[in-house]
């Protein structure tokens, strides 16, 4: 897939899939819900107040008679509702409404109904960037702050799982740094070769990792013949490595406001996907981020 169209066309084969809402008292995501509804690629659960979710939905015109509602006014039980709902296999995917992410993501690690695999959590955003014959995936720009060599792994498998989702069965991951070449005085260089050379080993399966790369040499061609590059991933990457999460959230929302993109995000490394979208992204934003996380549901039945 190789554009947002692609996603949605393959969300509505592939789906419907179930959306479980933690907390649906929430303006934007009851929008993004029931977008998903009438386009066939989702339904949904709804958890939450639902006196107040009703409200909401008749100021906004959205029929709830072909949804689920089930009340729960406390916002930590509704999220561990709505997470079970998942792991009994009554949803496909839990999002996030009106409540905290830190809330929801401890009902995601809770032992007892919770989705937790053992696997780190990362943020796996995907791009749609005018000019470009591929779709970015930028991983991790909201969850780990630094992580180490084996955190990165990690990192690369988490985004691989949603590459392989949308038929890119053998992702280039370029680990990007601030430059292209190996100085022990820069950490992420080092471990971008490290990576490079455990996926050449088999530690790391179902994709190329290479780096250290520089942005530019990463998804320029052009750029990278200039810096006399023939690493078969050199101006091909389709996975963006961020070094940190500062890198990571900087060139996420650079391409945001800076960039004609469109977008989508989904927190990955659970039994399932976690569709945690800001209050800030649009609904079309929103609407992708339902798509992946229906195409992710799809793979894994």
């Amino acid at each position: 897939m190789r554009s947002f169209n692609d996603v949605i066309k393959y969300a509505k084969e592939r789906g419907p899939k179930i959306i479980s809402v933690a907390c649906s008292q929430d303006k934007e995501v009851l929008i993004a819900v029931d977008m998903a509804k009438k386009e066939g690629i989702a339904n949904a659960i709804l958890v939450g107040d639902i006196e107040k979710t009703k409200e909401i939905a008749k100021e906004l015109n959205i029929d709830l008679d072909g949804y689920e509602l089930i009340d729960e006014k406390d916002l930590a039980q509704a999220s561990l509702k709505a997470v079970s709902l998942v792991s009994e296999g009554k949803a496909d995917m839990v999002m996030k409404g009106l409540v905290d992410t830190s809330i929801i993501l401890k009902a995601v690690l809770n032992k007892e109904v919770g989705l937790r695999t053992g696997n780190i959590l990362s943020h796996v955003a995907v791009f749609d960037v005018k000019g470009y014959d591929r779709l970015f995936f930028i991983t991790d720009a909201a969850m780990n702050l630094s992580p180490d060599l084996q955190g990165k792994k990690q990192i690369i498998e988490n985004a691989c799982v949603v590459a392989h989702a949308l038929d890119i069965e053998n992702p280039k991951v370029a680990a990007i740094c601030a430059k292209e070449k190996v100085n022990p005085k820069m950490q992420d260089t080092v471990d971008a070769k490290d990576l490079e050379e455990m996926c050449a080993n088999g530690d790391i399966k179902g994709c190329i990792v290479g780096g250290p790369f520089a942005l530019d040499n990463a998804v320029s061609e052009e750029a990278a013949k200039h810096k006399g590059m023939s690493h078969p991933i050199a101006g091909k990457a389709d996975i963006l490595l961020a070094p940190d999460i500062e890198a990571g959230n900087i060139l996420y929302k650079s391409l945001v406001f800076f960039s004609e993109t469109k977008n989508a995000g989904v927190i990955v490394g659970a039994k399932a996907p976690i569709i945690l979208t800001s209050r800030a992204d649009s609904e079309e934003t929103k609407l992708n981020s339902i798509a992946l996380g229906v195409l992710m549901a799809a793979k894994v039945k």
